[in-house]
């Protein structure tokens, strides 16, 4: 094992100082190469050194240079040394993240990371936190706890009773929501097409003023990081509109909700705070290896009333139990990832 791991390392830093000059697409040399791994399943073992060896020298050549310099395509970004680091640490721990009595140590890292991760972001501290894949999972994570709290203010249990007969939800999207909040949507039931699309201006902006009428049961999505043009709604307006009607405001902060980390763009996000839920990523603007996204619910208690299973299927303490607060039982502990790129980088990194 430790002659294997060794080997790995090895090949793994070769590959990120190759990429540093490596053309950012594969050959079609390479491309066509990959044909090789396309063959019956294996009658008998194969030593693991000789799979590791086929991964690296057909499998290499034919990756995008992602974790390159020179990489602008479709806002990925590389991983910060810290923090891959700890994912290969955290893969050799093979902790399932589920629940903190088996595995303190995950579910301790993501207690201090969501901490910090609000304090970051300049988000309320009570907020309750879910460490998932990325932001179409916390686009559906937060908007499940926007379901849970405005159909529970309906007298509705939606968890219990599901969407029979249930009263219906208003559903506000501006004119150019992102495509994984309307997949979210339609994964919940709320319909993708039911919606009702806010204009924008000439930036993609919603217009405030263009509102319909709320009425409750209602969730008002908007977006700061507009993925065409970077621009942001105008939140603080809308949140107070939305809130004059009782209704549940949601951000997808994906690109843009990073701003308020950085004191020269902070401004950007003046009174997003103010809403309910938020979405974003962290293998973004943060740099951690794929994949991992955070939701974030003002009131935590909606969070885990969509999450809470219905049982007490495995034993649970007094500590914060990750897997009240994500769709999955078994996830990988993301966590770990996410509090080493922040420890590695600090407040003013």
């Amino acid at each position: 094992m430790r002659e294997l791991l060794h080997s790995v390392a090895l090949r793994a830093a070769q590959y990120l100082e190759d990429i540093q000059e490596r053309r950012v697409r594969p050959s079609a040399e390479a491309v066509a190469a990959l044909s090789r791994f396309c063959e019956p399943l294996p009658l008998v073992p194969t030593p693991p050194e000789d799979v590791i060896r086929m991964l690296d020298e057909v499998g290499s050549p034919a990756t995008m240079g992602i974790a390159g310099p020179r990489f602008f395509g479709f806002v990925i970004g590389g991983s910060l040394p810290a923090a891959l680091g700890a994912n290969w640490l955290a893969s050799a721990w093979d902790q399932n993240a589920g629940l903190f009595a088996a595995t303190p140590v995950s579910a301790t890292l993501e207690e201090v990371s969501l901490r910090w991760l609000l304090e970051a972001l300049a988000l309320p501290a009570g907020c309750g936190g879910a460490f998932v894949t990325g932001a179409t999972v916390a686009n559906f994570t937060a908007l499940a706890a926007a379901r849970h709290a405005v159909l529970q203010r309906a007298g509705w249990d939606v968890e219990a009773q599901g969407l029979f007969d249930a009263p219906a939800i208003q559903v506000v999207v501006s004119q150019e929501s992102h495509p994984s909040l309307i997949k979210s949507l339609g994964m919940l039931g709320m319909g993708r097409e039911r919606v009702v699309r806010v204009p924008v201006d000439r930036q993609g902006r919603m217009l405030a003023g263009a509102l319909p009428e709320l009425t409750a049961p209602s969730i008002v999505c908007v977006q700061v990081g507009n993925v065409n043009t970077g621009s942001f709604d105008p939140v603080p307006e809308i949140c107070r509109r939305a809130h004059e009607s009782g209704a549940w405001v949601h951000v997808d902060g994906a690109f843009g909700l990073w701003a308020a980390a950085s004191p020269r763009h902070a401004h950007l996000v003046d009174g997003v705070a103010a809403a309910d839920s938020w979405a974003t990523d962290a293998h973004k603007w943060l740099n951690v290896p794929y994949d991992s996204g955070l939701a974030f619910v003002r009131d935590p208690e909606h969070l885990r009333g969509a999450m809470s299973m219905t049982a007490a299927y495995l034993p649970q303490g007094g500590r914060r139990e990750p897997m009240l607060y994500v769709p999955e039982l078994s996830r990988r502990a993301r966590g770990v990832d996410i509090w080493a790129a922040l420890k590695s980088l600090g407040r003013t990194g």
